[in-house]
């Protein structure tokens, strides 16, 4: 009998290397890569999926599990934040990040998943030793197991405020939102619990990726040969592949004939195309047209009515890639690099102009949840300038009788209308269009004489767009 026997202790466990699984490593890197790197998950997450695939380590299965895990944890992560500072003795502040994300991983598959309890809890601290260390692993294990004495309804019960006492709070717990986020909806709504419910919930639902045939180069009729696509809602060039559709697999995108673009976008060009002109309708102008969606949908617009686009975008290597989306295009176009607040063409130069301008893209979060968390109310001051001056611009470039657009991917006020309020005092000979009629058969378009697209109401982002002609010089 052992020395260490004898005094009845047991013998020491001998150490075992974690295991390593290659999904939720994956995804603990693309969370790390969005934290670190302010990058976003749509574009981190393909290329480490792609790198799995080419190394044999991931299947279909493998790969939409990763990709729930990132997306999931990154939508819900204001209402896990607060069910683990619950169970913490300390504030999420001194909690390091990469601990945080370790934890947010293991409450989504415990609160968000179908992923057994014992199983969830289990393979997170799995996770955490093998990028955390052992030690921090049990910090991750005694978090959890409290996490897993409840599930999500139970938490929210717990954790967020009752609505009568704190509306505000109460929906940004339950649907992880900041608070300042959701009073700008709910002011952007109008009021009214049951659309900023129904709003926020449809923030965190994972949209289907949504294809344009680019007319001239591509067909719907093409795209919804690929196994399970419908045709969009609203768009005659809209199609949407069935959920978990690689878009890199399309040969239409792949040669560049159609692209990835949300059918909120494709109703602002639309609109803008079918605006009524007085006078010629030869000459088109994006004039922030990175990184080529609308300005790609525009071009082959206007190559079918014998008009040219100019594409013009500030940052070179965003005009790049506006030029890799018009490559191939059915009509003419140029691309350039310009800064749209000191153009280099000359006043008066067009018929129809685009400016989607850069903004809080408060209406995108489906896609880019994580953008929620970055912006600050502070954000809204520091792009006013700009819109403002685009939009100042935008009208100096058209001609008279021509016809801008003002478009943003944020519902917030501050960027819609109070930019065009502002604006158009300066330009007196200007007048609103009432977009409602350029878009037949979308409904809850609201009172114009301007548009507002809604995850909830149209199942696209929320875009807006104002349509103003310009009456004399």
């Amino acid at each position: 009998m052992s020395e260490q026997s004898r005094r009845g202790r047991k013998p020491a466990k001998p150490y075992r290397r974690p295991k390593k699984d290659p999904v939720r490593i994956l995804a603990f890197d693309a969370l790390r890569a969005v934290d670190e790197r302010d990058a976003y998950a749509n574009l981190v997450l393909p290329p480490l999926l792609r790198k799995a695939r080419e190394k044999g380590d991931f299947d279909a299965r493998d790969a939409a599990l990763a990709t729930e895990l990132v997306y999931g944890t990154l939508r819900r992560q204001g209402t896990y934040d607060a069910v683990i500072a619950a169970c913490v003795d300390r504030p999420l502040r001194e909690v390091d990040p990469p601990v945080l994300d370790v934890l947010g991983l293991g409450a989504h598959q415990l609160l968000g998943t179908r992923i057994p309890s014992h199983a969830a809890v289990s393979a997170t601290v799995e996770l955490a030793r093998v990028v955390l260390g052992d030690g921090r692993a049990k910090f991750v294990n005694a978090v959890l197991r409290k996490v897993a004495q409840d599930d999500l309804d139970g938490w929210i019960a717990k954790v967020a405020p009752p609505y009568d006492e704190d509306p505000e709070d109460h929906l940004a717990v339950v649907h992880s939102h900041p608070r300042w986020v959701v009073s700008a909806l709910w002011d952007s709504l109008g009021g009214g619990r049951a659309g900023i419910e129904e709003l926020l919930a449809a923030d965190n639902e994972r949209p289907r990726v949504t294809l344009v045939a680019r007319p001239g180069r591509a067909t719907t009729e093409e795209l919804l040969r690929e196994e399970a696509a419908e045709p969009g809602r609203w768009s005659p060039y809209a199609v949407r592949l069935a959920e978990g559709g690689e878009p890199g697999a399309v040969s239409a995108v792949r040669e560049g004939r159609a692209g990835v673009q949300d059918e909120g976008s494709q109703l602002v060009a639309l609109a803008l195309a079918n605006a009524p002109l007085e006078g010629p309708d030869a000459r088109w102008l994006d004039g922030c047209a990175g990184p080529g969606g609308k300005a790609a949908l525009l071009a082959a617009l206007a190559a079918e009515r014998g008009a040219a686009l100019l594409a013009s975008e500030k940052q070179p290597h965003r005009a790049g890639l506006v030029a890799k989306a018009l490559a191939g295009n059915p009509g003419p176009y140029q691309v350039i690099a310009a800064d749209g607040t000191r153009p280099p063409w000359r006043p008066g130069s067009f018929d129809r102009v685009l400016v989607d301008v850069p903004c809080t893209g408060l209406g995108a979060l489906r896609r880019r949840p994580e953008a929620r968390w970055r912006r600050r109310p502070e954000d809204l001051d520091n792009f006013a300038p700009l819109q403002r001056a685009l939009l100042r611009t935008a009208l100096d470039s058209v001609r008279v009788g021509g016809v801008v657009g003002y478009a943003t991917c944020s519902p917030h006020l501050a960027e819609t209308r109070a930019v065009v309020a502002d604006v158009l005092k300066q330009y007196p000979d200007t007048e609103l269009i009432d977009a409602r009629p350029l878009l037949p058969g979308v409904p809850a378009l609201g009172e114009g004489p301007d548009i507002q697209l809604w995850p909830h109401l149209h199942g696209t982002d929320a875009m807006y767009l104002a349509l103003i002609r310009k009456t004399a010089g």
